[in-house]
Protein backbone atom coordinates (compact mmCIF):
# COMPACT_ATOMS: atom_id res chain seq x y z
CA UNK A 1 0.00 0.00 0.00
CA UNK A 2 2.55 2.75 1.13
CA UNK A 3 4.48 1.73 -2.03
CA UNK A 4 1.66 3.70 -4.31
CA UNK A 5 2.43 7.30 -2.50
CA UNK A 6 6.80 6.12 -3.40
CA UNK A 7 8.28 8.83 -5.36
CA UNK A 8 9.89 7.95 -8.70
CA UNK A 9 13.44 7.95 -8.72
CA UNK A 10 15.49 8.75 -11.28
CA UNK A 11 18.80 6.10 -12.01
CA UNK A 12 20.79 6.44 -15.51
CA UNK A 13 20.61 2.51 -16.71
CA UNK A 14 22.70 0.66 -19.48
CA UNK A 15 23.25 -2.78 -20.40
CA UNK A 16 26.68 -4.89 -20.16
CA UNK A 17 27.66 -4.40 -23.82
CA UNK A 18 26.63 -0.36 -24.83
CA UNK A 19 28.31 2.15 -22.88
CA UNK A 20 25.19 4.56 -23.81
CA UNK A 21 22.87 5.56 -20.94
CA UNK A 22 19.29 6.13 -20.14
CA UNK A 23 17.15 8.02 -17.33
CA UNK A 24 14.55 6.05 -16.21
CA UNK A 25 12.54 7.40 -13.26
CA UNK A 26 10.77 3.99 -11.38
CA UNK A 27 9.37 3.67 -7.83
CA UNK A 28 10.19 0.26 -7.18
CA UNK A 29 12.82 -2.37 -9.11
CA UNK A 30 9.77 -4.22 -10.70
CA UNK A 31 9.05 -1.05 -12.61
CA UNK A 32 12.44 -0.01 -13.37
CA UNK A 33 13.19 -3.64 -14.95
CA UNK A 34 10.41 -3.27 -16.77
CA UNK A 35 11.61 0.35 -18.07
CA UNK A 36 14.67 -0.68 -18.64
CA UNK A 37 14.13 -3.61 -21.00
CA UNK A 38 11.98 -1.18 -22.77
CA UNK A 39 14.57 1.42 -23.21
CA UNK A 40 16.77 -1.28 -24.10
CA UNK A 41 15.19 -3.60 -26.34
CA UNK A 42 16.04 -6.45 -24.02
CA UNK A 43 13.77 -9.47 -23.23
CA UNK A 44 12.67 -9.33 -19.69
CA UNK A 45 12.79 -13.01 -18.49
CA UNK A 46 16.03 -13.29 -16.02
CA UNK A 47 16.59 -9.98 -16.10
CA UNK A 48 18.44 -8.39 -13.14
CA UNK A 49 20.21 -5.18 -12.29
CA UNK A 50 23.35 -4.02 -10.58
CA UNK A 51 25.46 -0.76 -9.67
CA UNK A 52 27.53 0.09 -12.50
CA UNK A 53 30.31 1.14 -9.71
CA UNK A 54 31.26 -2.41 -8.50
CA UNK A 55 28.88 -4.80 -9.84
CA UNK A 56 26.60 -4.91 -6.72
CA UNK A 57 23.07 -6.34 -7.37
CA UNK A 58 20.33 -4.21 -6.47
CA UNK A 59 17.03 -5.98 -4.31
CA UNK A 60 14.18 -4.07 -4.04
CA UNK A 61 15.35 -2.88 0.19
CA UNK A 62 18.59 -1.50 -1.77
CA UNK A 63 16.88 0.08 -4.85
CA UNK A 64 15.05 2.26 -2.11
CA UNK A 65 18.22 3.41 -0.49
CA UNK A 66 20.24 4.94 -3.89
CA UNK A 67 21.11 7.92 -4.44
CA UNK A 68 19.18 9.67 -7.25
CA UNK A 69 20.34 9.89 -10.29
CA UNK A 70 22.62 6.62 -9.63
CA UNK A 71 24.40 4.75 -12.75
CA UNK A 72 22.70 0.87 -13.12
CA UNK A 73 23.56 -1.73 -15.41
CA UNK A 74 20.52 -4.08 -16.63
CA UNK A 75 22.29 -7.78 -16.68
CA UNK A 76 20.16 -10.29 -19.29
CA UNK A 77 20.47 -14.05 -18.28
CA UNK A 78 23.95 -15.21 -18.13
CA UNK A 79 25.77 -12.10 -18.11
CA UNK A 80 27.81 -10.71 -15.14
CA UNK A 81 29.03 -7.20 -14.49
CA UNK A 82 32.01 -6.77 -11.56
CA UNK A 83 31.88 -3.44 -11.61
CA UNK A 84 33.86 -0.37 -13.95
CA UNK A 85 36.91 -2.33 -14.27
CA UNK A 86 34.71 -4.31 -16.86
CA UNK A 87 34.31 -1.06 -18.58
CA UNK A 88 38.21 -0.60 -18.91
CA UNK A 89 38.70 -4.37 -20.12
CA UNK A 90 36.32 -3.78 -23.17
CA UNK A 91 37.91 -1.17 -23.94
CA UNK A 92 41.30 -1.92 -24.21
CA UNK A 93 40.15 -5.42 -25.92
CA UNK A 94 38.56 -3.88 -28.82
CA UNK A 95 41.25 -1.13 -29.15
CA UNK A 96 43.88 -2.56 -31.39
CA UNK A 97 46.77 -1.16 -29.25
CA UNK A 98 45.36 -2.27 -26.09
CA UNK A 99 48.13 -5.22 -25.31
CA UNK A 100 50.30 -1.63 -25.72
CA UNK A 101 47.99 0.76 -23.42
CA UNK A 102 48.23 -2.04 -20.93
CA UNK A 103 52.39 -2.43 -20.57
CA UNK A 104 52.16 1.32 -20.70
CA UNK A 105 49.90 1.43 -17.73
CA UNK A 106 52.07 -1.31 -15.42
CA UNK A 107 55.40 0.81 -16.89
CA UNK A 108 53.19 3.92 -15.26
CA UNK A 109 52.50 2.18 -11.96
CA UNK A 110 55.66 0.49 -11.46
CA UNK A 111 58.41 2.74 -11.19
CA UNK A 112 59.38 5.47 -8.72
CA UNK A 113 56.32 7.41 -8.93
CA UNK A 114 53.88 5.42 -8.78
CA UNK A 115 52.62 5.58 -5.35
CA UNK A 116 51.69 9.09 -6.58
CA UNK A 117 49.97 8.07 -9.49
CA UNK A 118 47.97 4.78 -7.77
CA UNK A 119 46.60 7.61 -5.52
CA UNK A 120 45.59 10.10 -8.09
CA UNK A 121 44.18 7.46 -10.45
CA UNK A 122 42.75 5.95 -7.37
CA UNK A 123 40.76 9.49 -6.64
CA UNK A 124 39.69 9.65 -10.15
CA UNK A 125 37.97 6.30 -10.38
CA UNK A 126 36.39 7.05 -6.88
CA UNK A 127 35.11 10.22 -7.49
CA UNK A 128 34.24 9.75 -10.90
CA UNK A 129 30.66 10.69 -11.11
CA UNK A 130 29.92 11.49 -15.30
CA UNK A 131 26.66 13.63 -15.24
CA UNK A 132 27.18 15.40 -18.29
CA UNK A 133 23.98 14.95 -19.96
CA UNK A 134 22.14 16.42 -17.43
CA UNK A 135 21.23 19.69 -18.31
CA UNK A 136 18.96 21.17 -15.69
CA UNK A 137 19.80 22.99 -12.60
CA UNK A 138 17.20 20.66 -10.56
CA UNK A 139 18.90 17.74 -12.32
CA UNK A 140 22.43 18.30 -11.28
CA UNK A 141 22.58 20.87 -8.10
CA UNK A 142 26.06 19.92 -7.45
CA UNK A 143 27.23 21.36 -10.88
CA UNK A 144 25.46 24.51 -10.23
CA UNK A 145 26.75 24.84 -6.80
CA UNK A 146 28.46 28.71 -6.34
CA UNK A 147 26.60 29.82 -9.83
CA UNK A 148 24.17 32.41 -10.27
CA UNK A 149 20.50 31.59 -9.83
CA UNK A 150 19.59 33.42 -12.95
CA UNK A 151 21.27 30.21 -14.66
CA UNK A 152 18.61 27.57 -15.48
CA UNK A 153 21.06 25.60 -17.62
CA UNK A 154 24.61 24.44 -17.92
CA UNK A 155 24.22 25.56 -21.54
CA UNK A 156 22.90 29.38 -20.67
CA UNK A 157 25.87 29.35 -17.99
CA UNK A 158 28.80 28.43 -20.45
CA UNK A 159 27.48 30.67 -22.84
CA UNK A 160 27.17 33.92 -20.39
CA UNK A 161 30.62 32.70 -19.44
CA UNK A 162 31.92 32.78 -22.70
CA UNK A 163 31.00 35.92 -23.95
CA UNK A 164 32.01 37.58 -20.62
CA UNK A 165 35.15 36.50 -21.14
CA UNK A 166 35.51 37.89 -24.82
CA UNK A 167 34.04 41.21 -23.72
CA UNK A 168 37.17 41.33 -20.72
CA UNK A 169 39.83 40.25 -23.88
CA UNK A 170 38.11 42.92 -26.11
CA UNK A 171 38.39 45.84 -22.99
CA UNK A 172 41.99 45.11 -22.68
CA UNK A 173 42.61 45.56 -26.75
CA UNK A 174 40.27 49.07 -26.22
CA UNK A 175 42.64 50.19 -23.53
CA UNK A 176 45.83 49.18 -25.61
CA UNK A 177 45.96 52.54 -27.53
CA UNK A 178 46.81 54.09 -24.51
CA UNK A 179 50.26 53.24 -24.52
CA UNK A 180 50.91 54.03 -28.04
CA UNK A 181 52.50 56.75 -28.69
CA UNK A 182 52.89 57.13 -32.74
CA UNK A 183 49.56 58.84 -34.08
CA UNK A 184 49.52 57.06 -37.03
CA UNK A 185 50.44 53.31 -35.31
CA UNK A 186 47.38 54.32 -32.93
CA UNK A 187 45.26 55.42 -35.34
CA UNK A 188 45.54 51.84 -37.21
CA UNK A 189 44.96 49.88 -33.65
CA UNK A 190 41.91 51.74 -33.16
CA UNK A 191 40.38 51.21 -36.66
CA UNK A 192 41.78 47.57 -36.28
CA UNK A 193 39.79 47.36 -32.58
CA UNK A 194 36.79 48.83 -33.93
CA UNK A 195 36.28 46.65 -37.08
CA UNK A 196 37.13 43.51 -33.89
CA UNK A 197 34.53 45.16 -31.92
CA UNK A 198 31.77 45.29 -34.86
CA UNK A 199 32.85 41.29 -35.69
CA UNK A 200 32.44 40.26 -32.17
CA UNK A 201 29.27 41.91 -31.50
CA UNK A 202 27.48 40.84 -34.64
CA UNK A 203 28.60 37.06 -33.62
CA UNK A 204 27.37 37.93 -30.18
CA UNK A 205 30.73 37.56 -28.79
CA UNK A 206 31.48 33.96 -29.71
CA UNK A 207 29.32 32.76 -26.78
CA UNK A 208 27.99 29.83 -28.70
CA UNK A 209 31.98 28.30 -28.96
CA UNK A 210 31.18 26.09 -25.54
CA UNK A 211 27.26 26.16 -25.64
CA UNK A 212 26.35 22.67 -26.82
CA UNK A 213 22.77 22.90 -27.84
CA UNK A 214 24.51 25.34 -30.24
CA UNK A 215 24.88 23.96 -34.13
CA UNK A 216 28.27 21.94 -34.77
CA UNK A 217 29.68 24.43 -36.46
CA UNK A 218 29.24 27.15 -34.10
CA UNK A 219 30.64 25.44 -31.53
CA UNK A 220 33.93 24.17 -30.12
CA UNK A 221 32.72 22.02 -27.98
CA UNK A 222 31.18 18.25 -28.22
CA UNK A 223 27.54 17.97 -28.14
CA UNK A 224 27.87 16.26 -24.68
CA UNK A 225 29.74 19.84 -23.63
CA UNK A 226 33.16 18.30 -23.85
CA UNK A 227 35.94 19.88 -25.24
CA UNK A 228 39.90 20.58 -25.30
CA UNK A 229 42.25 23.79 -25.29
CA UNK A 230 43.26 24.20 -28.87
Amino acid sequence: MFGLFRKSKPVKIRSSNDNRKYGVAAKDLKELIKKGCRSLQVPLPGVRVCLYSDGTEVTEDFFQTLPDHTELVLLSRNQTWSGVECDIAQLLTSDRHGGALIEAAKGLLSDEQSPKRRKILTDLLLNLDDTSELERRDEDEEWFKGVDARFKTKSAYMKFNCESRIRGYLKEVDDAPRTIQKVKVRAEFLKASQLLSEMLKTNKYNGSYFDRTEKEADRLCTQEGWFTCQ
